[in-house]
Parts: structure tokens; sequence; C-alpha cells
């Protein structure tokens, strides 16, 4: 069974390493348990990002980290809009619907604290999983990245209309 809650202390270890997992992954050279350290985790305890974390019969399988980009946060880059920061799920569970339910859930979220659009800058494999969740490409290119913006115009991801 999948479960999606709030990153708290009880599994902050599991979540560093599966953060590292993610970023050896991704081939990033960056210091991961500094990136952790000084940024991550401070931006979570202060309120700037939010963490979600996904576990598959009780074992941490995944996250997602996200915000609203204000102009007061380091990370702001299309103000006002829902960023989607890093998604992750552990191979075992790709393509089995655990990664559009962490967005969709942090979507929801994002629309419940006033967000109407969102945006993500994807590594180039995961560019088919968000064009699969009605993210579109645009011309907005981001240097830092090294990729192109995809954006979703609106982020309610009902499932029809109620009826009366």
């Amino acid at each position: 069974m999948l479960h999606i809650s709030p990153l708290q202390d009880n599994c902050l270890e599991q979540f560093e390493k599966l953060f590292c997992d993610y970023y050896k992954e991704l081939g990033c050279e960056d210091d991961c348990e500094h990136l952790l350290k000084e940024y991550i985790i401070p931006d979570m305890l202060a309120g700037l990002i939010k963490i979600d974390v996904l576990r598959s019969d009780g074992v941490l399988s995944g996250f997602v980290i996200y915000q609203i980009d204000d102009i007061d946060n380091d990370w702001n880059f299309k103000e006002g809009w829902a960023d989607i920061r890093e998604i992750y799920v552990v191979p075992s569970l790709r393509r089995s619907g655990a990664g559009t339910l962490l967005l969709y859930t942090a979507e929801m979220k994002l629309r419940e604290a006033g967000a109407k659009r969102s945006y993500a800058l994807p590594a180039e494999g995961s560019v088919p999983f968000f064009e699969a969740c009605r993210y579109k490409a645009t011309d907005e290119y981001n240097p830092d990245l090294d990729c192109k913006v995809f954006v979703k115009t609106d982020i309610n991801n009902t499932c029809g209309k109620h009826s009366a």
C-alpha cells in the first residue's frame, strides 16, 4: 500500500539517503550531504519548501519537494507559481502510478495554498513523466539547470464533475 505524508524527524535519515541516491542517479557532482544540511532541511524547517515522502508497504520509496515561488525565497524563478522542485521514486516503483500520486498530492496542496499554475524544470529523463501529467514545454529556458521550462496552467486534477 502507498502512503504519502509530510517529511518528519523520524524518517529524516532515510530521506537523506534517498535524496543522495536521487542525486547520484542524476549524475550531480554536488556534495549531497552539504546540500541537505545547509539548504534543503533548513529551507523546509523555515517553511520555504515542503517535502512529502512516499512509503510503499512502510518503506520510504520516494519524495517530492515543492513550493510556491516568492520574492523572499532564494529560489524564485516564476513568482506566484507552484514549483515542483524535485520528485523521485525508487526504480522498482516507477511506472506504477506512485510518481503521479506524489505529483498530484503536491499540486493539490499547492492549489490549496493559492497557486493556480505550476512549473517544473525536469531532467531529460523525466520529461515524458511530466508530459504525461499534462505539463507542456515552453520556449522558456533555464540556463542554470540547462533545461526547458515545463508548465501546467491548471493544477486542478479533478477526476470529473460532481453531480448534485
